[in-house]
């Protein structure tokens, strides 16, 4: 108990110090944060834009003002020490206030300008980037935006950022969410030499006989490419000479004739259109969750923010129009963005 007690006071003095230093050391309080989000001062150097010398120097700097030491650093690793995560959950979400209120002071203009921080999947990066990213910059020259593109499911809010893309269905329950389009779906394609040679398959198990480029996921693991098809569902574990983990590359093999590869239909339309790549198994390939852009709710959100809201709101608004008429439907009026958990 006593010990506690003495971890609870030695916290207090510390943020007590924070109160009474310069304006200036809010730079030493984003090093700190940074280099405990990032867990390496190279990486979180790099995301600051700051040379990893001027980084350490901050750390230090703040270290010494508060005389204690927040990070066990080795050659291999850094980690914080008891006293520096304790202090980084006190104080980060003060910081990320200050810097909030500081950005929508200094944005409270006509014209929309400062940084806007998105985190997405690859995939879904590269669906929105022509559709919504560029058209909006376009529009707002002094808008910055910075797009982090991870395998993985962030904390937006944790890594910093303003706005994630996901599908629908992996949204936080506590996000606010805004519908970007209508469904998607992989397909399965190959060039029409490949299929010349080899033959095309008709069900999945066909895969057996042919080269497909297999793709490695973030945590390692070989993606079994799923298929769906009158309540059937199987997952089939593809062979073939390369594995990769960019797509990029995938398609860049599939137009070679190396293989059949598994990919979003946005990725390759334009090569379905102009004959360079040719869909197989398309009544097996299901439909797949439409893509969200998501927010925490913000009190004091930036003219940059606001304005990317606006504009993703209408340009998902025309998306799903578009697919609604399509598939021979009639639009439905837009829905009011909410809370997952509120829908």
């Amino acid at each position: 108990m006593d010990r506690v007690l003495h971890n609870q006071d030695k916290t207090e003095r510390l943020v007590t110090k924070i109160r009474t230093m310069p304006q200036h050391s809010l730079t030493e309080l984003d090093a700190v944060l940074m280099v405990a989000r990032r867990g390496k001062f190279r990486a979180a150097a790099l995301e600051l834009g700051v040379s990893t010398t001027a980084l350490s120097n901050a750390v230090g700097k703040l270290e010494r003002a508060l005389g204690v030491r927040l990070f066990n650093r080795t050659t291999r690793s850094v980690s914080l020490t008891e006293a520096g995560q304790r202090f980084v959950d006190q104080v980060a979400p003060a910081v990320r206030d200050i810097h909030e209120a500081m950005e929508a002071a200094r944005t409270q203009q006509a014209t929309p300008s400062g940084t806007l921080r998105i985190n997405a999947f690859p995939t879904a990066a590269r669906e929105i980037f022509s559709s919504l990213v560029l058209p909006f910059q376009r529009l707002h020259p002094l808008v910055h935006i910075d797009i982090v593109t991870e395998g993985r499911l962030v904390d937006i809010v944790a890594g910093g950022f303003d706005l994630g893309v996901r599908s629908e269905d992996l949204v936080p329950v506590d996000m606010i969410a805004l519908p970007l389009g209508g469904p998607r779906r992989n397909v399965v394609v190959g060039a029409p030499g490949y299929l010349e040679a080899r033959g095309t398959p008709r069900v999945p198990q066909d895969l057996a006989a042919h080269s497909c480029l297999r793709v490695r996921l973030p945590n390692g693991a070989i993606y079994r490419w799923p298929f769906e098809k009158d309540g059937e569902s199987i997952h089939i574990d593809v062979d073939g000479g390369l594995t990769l983990d960019e797509a990029s590359l995938a398609r860049t093999a599939a137009l070679e004739s190396v293989g059949l590869t598994l990919a979003m239909e946005s990725d390759v339309r334009d090569d379905i259109d102009a004959g360079r790549l040719v869909t197989v198994l398309e009544d097996w390939t299901p439909t797949l969750p439409p893509l969200s852009l998501y927010y925490p709710s913000r009190r004091n959100p930036t003219a940059a923010f606001k304005a990317f809201i606006d504009f993703a709101r209408r340009q998902g608004a025309a998306a799903r129009g578009r697919s609604l008429r399509r598939n021979g439907s009639t639009p439905e009026s837009e829905t009011t963005d909410a809370p997952l958990s509120a829908r």
